[in-house]
């Protein structure tokens, strides 16, 4: 998959894996990966930015397995960029599809 293309969306789909419930962060990285090739150093970029511009929050919850895990929560704010996000989406989609399905 083209590097531009993901770069793009990226953000999006993890704010979208992120809308109906907690993750941490190899559990996003998994998830999508299995949908698209991802590095897991890019996401990690991502999820800070998201939570330096207050989309997201993290909190530690222990696990069963080894040492408490980071989980990412969308706020608020994170839900409405969201939505924002989908629209604009929605339109680049539609008008590059425009475009080349002439």
């Amino acid at each position: 998959m083209n590097a531009q293309f993901k770069k793009g969306a990226l953000e999006l789909c993890v704010l979208a894996e992120l809308k109906d419930s907690d993750r941490y962060g190899y559990e996003l990285t998994d998830s999508i990966s299995s949908e698209m090739d991802t590095a897991t150093g890019t996401l990690y970029l991502v999820l800070k930015r998201l939570k330096d511009e207050e989309y997201v929050e993290t909190y530690l919850k222990e696990s069963a397995e080894g040492p408490a895990r980071k989980y990412y929560h969308m706020t608020a704010k994170g839900i409405t960029y969201l939505d924002e996000l989908r629209k604009e989406w929605d339109g680049f989609v539609n008008a590059v599809n425009n475009i080349i399905n002439k």
